[in-house]
């Protein structure tokens, strides 16, 4: 039995070794990989992103919020400003992923509460996804399906 055993324990050290070493062969492979820089691939980007301020982002906010709010959660809240709008990440991700700019800014709200909300920017997002840009946006304390949880933490960077 005493025989037995000491195999059991032998495999199960032999077995955790063979696999720590893969894994950490496996992980360099993963982390020796080439960067090309988005602007560099074969259909490339070229991170002409606006600003976090930039009009035509925040009044997209407001209206997908705002319909959003109408459609689905029937509360009547909407987005009717922005202040405090501050870049917080450009490209955070690497240069070799979709250029994306991280903003975060207070909204002022018609139920007269200031509420944050955090969003990216990210190149060729738009509707179709071949041109414009694309805005990921979250209210903290209003996600209620809980896509950016916790607390919007999920839409920075």
């Amino acid at each position: 039995m005493q025989v037995l055993c000491d195999r059991v324990k032998r495999f199960s050290i032999l077995s955790f070794a063979a696999l720590l070493t893969v894994n950490v062969i496996g992980l360099a492979a993963v982390q020796a990989r080439p960067l090309t820089p988005a602007e560099a691939r074969r259909y490339p980007y070229a991170a002409n992103l606006p600003d976090c301020g930039d009009p035509n982002v925040v009044s997209r906010i407001q209206s997908t919020f705002s319909q959003a709010e109408d459609e689905y959660w029937h509360s009547g809240l909407a987005i009717l400003g922005f202040d405090q709008v501050d870049e917080i990440g450009y490209r955070s991700n690497g240069v070799d992923y979709i250029p994306r700019r991280y903003c975060v800014a207070q909204a002022v709200m018609n139920d007269q509460k200031l509420r944050t909300v955090s969003y990216s920017i990210g190149q060729d997002l738009g509707i179709i996804g071949w041109f414009g840009f694309g805005v990921e946006w979250c209210v903290a304390g209003l996600d209620r399906e809980k896509a950016y949880a916790p607390n919007c933490k999920m839409a920075r960077p």
